[in-house]
């Protein structure tokens, strides 16, 4: 009998010890909103000229599309869990802006959770990505192909007080002095989002302030650069330099 007490117990013992020695994760989800200087953005805003720039003009939002990869979470004890993934977040489209991780992630606090703005060179591949090919991502050919990182329209209302169209669309910056050898820079940019501590299922609420895009640090002048951006170099390293802080986190914490 003693026999038997003692392997019961030490059956349990090994099982109680192989459970907390298991890894513990978490279920984790990222949700995006957006905002114009703390005013909530939805779908339902469209097509009213009701936000005012830094630079005083006055817009509508038609259309905010926006892709991002590469989500990261780098643990305190230097290892990084990568979803090698893409999301096309779609404002029109409320599915799109609830981002389940595809893998559990390790219980644990965390030094930073990143994502790609667009895509890296390396993944940036023309024509590479059917879904992207659908919802008529692609960049065409002749400056330099890939996908688009970001696609904001409406109009806004001009210096003589007329209504006229805008289309801030980034993509990978192009020279285009020589068309048949064109220079290409790659514009994404990885969007750090602090440190951040999980401990049990749940999202983290990402605010995206839609109004950086023209302030920060480059003060956006929409009577100057207004259409037809997307060749337009100088532009685009601009939008690089403005979109640095469009981003944050408003929970730390699971």
């Amino acid at each position: 009998m003693n026999i038997r007490i003692s392997l019961f117990c030490l059956i349990v013992f090994c099982t109680q010890c192989s459970k907390n020695e298991s890894p513990q994760t978490a279920l984790v989800s990222l949700e995006f909103s957006h905002v114009w200087e703390g005013s909530e953005v939805t779908a339902s805003d469209f097509n009213e000229i009701k936000f005012t720039t830094k630079n005083g003009e006055t817009l509508s939002i038609e259309r905010l599309r926006y892709l991002i990869s590469d989500i990261t979470l780098i643990h305190e004890d230097g290892t990084q869990t990568t979803l090698d993934e893409y999301y096309l977040i779609d404002l029109s489209k409320p599915n799109s802006l609830l981002i389940q991780l595809s893998q559990d992630i390790p219980i644990g606090n965390y030094t930073a959770l990143n994502f790609r703005f667009g895509f890296a060179d390396k993944d940036n591949i023309d024509g590479a990505y059917p879904d992207l090919n659908t919802a008529s991502w692609n960049v065409p050919s002749m400056l330099g192909g890939g996908y688009h990182y970001l696609q904001f329209d409406g109009k806004y209302v001009n210096t003589e007080g007329n209504v006229a169209p805008f289309n801030y669309h980034m993509i990978r910056a192009v020279n285009r002095s020589d068309p048949e050898n064109l220079i290409l820079q790659d514009t994404s940019f990885e969007v750090s989002l602090d440190v951040v501590s999980i401990t049990k299922d749940g999202l983290f609420s990402i605010q995206v302030n839609l109004a950086e895009w023209f302030k920060n640090p480059y003060t956006w002048d929409l009577n100057m650069w207004n259409t037809v951006l997307m060749p337009n170099m100088e532009a685009q390293l601009k939008m690089y330099e403005n979109g640095q802080s469009v981003f944050q986190l408003n929970n730390t914490s699971l």
